[in-house]
């Protein structure tokens, strides 16, 4: 089964900034994660910081968006993983070993749906689609059915420039991980301190900002939901 591990923190400093030598500290740390546990690793992916994010929402036939950091979140989301996992201990497991568990969390949950990706590219960006919680449209529903039709459409249009994506089960399907002073600190639910959450993703290649707004633009949106599109970083391969 496939687990999304939303890593969360404060971007404090540089070294949220790719080309820093903190930041590369940082990926120096998850490649010894990703070395250890590469057979469980089916995806994920490194973001540029909050400050260079847009955010796109609807309001009737419009579209509106904005650039910079949400406001209404001190923590952000600086990446994260798609495990490969018999369960759910076992993907709490792997959590608790992801550098951001030390110094902030990672919140885990199971996936409805996973499209895996290859190695991201510099033109990349993701979409990340937030939702109100009361508003998450259950799996196996017809509602659910109407927005996978919805999404097929987006995913048609726009499918030479996709290259992955997945959508989450309910959030009260998940746990935030934390580990503190080498303690796990589990919570259930998702990651508390936001008031919205994860409810998908997409990962899609853009000629550029204005190109990648454009794309996130069509993805379909509930009327309280919002579209977070932040460029993904090329780590190599």
């Amino acid at each position: 089964m496939h687990y999304l591990a939303t890593l969360v923190g404060r971007e404090e400093g540089s070294g949220t900034r790719p080309g820093t030598p903190e930041f590369d500290a940082e990926v120096a740390k998850y490649a010894v994660f990703e070395e250890r546990e590469a057979a469980a690793v089916a995806g994920g992916v490194a973001l540029f910081p909050s400050a260079d994010a847009l955010h796109i929402r609807r309001r009737g036939e419009r579209t509106l968006v904005t650039d910079g950091p949400f406001a209404e979140q001190a923590e952000v989301v600086g990446g994260f993983y798609v495990f490969e996992a018999a369960d759910l201990d076992e993907a709490i497991r792997l959590a608790r070993h992801v550098p951001a568990a030390e110094d902030g969390a990672v919140e885990v949950r199971p996936m409805a749906m996973w499209w895996p990706h290859d190695t991201p590219r510099a033109d990349w960006w993701l979409a990340l689609l937030w939702e109100a919680p009361d508003a998450v449209i259950a799996p196996d529903t017809p509602e659910w059915d109407a927005a996978v039709a919805e999404h097929q459409r987006f995913g048609e249009k726009y499918a030479a420039q996709i290259r992955g994506g997945g959508a989450l089960q309910p959030p009260s399907s998940a746990t935030t991980v934390r580990v503190r002073d080498g303690k796990t600190l589990l919570t259930d639910g998702p990651y508390a301190e936001f008031a919205e959450v994860v409810d998908g993703l997409y990962l899609f290649a853009a000629e550029g900002r204005a190109h990648a707004a454009e794309i996130a633009s069509a993805i379909p949106l509930g009327e309280r939901g919002r579209t977070e599109v932040r460029q993904v970083v090329d780590l190599g391969d």
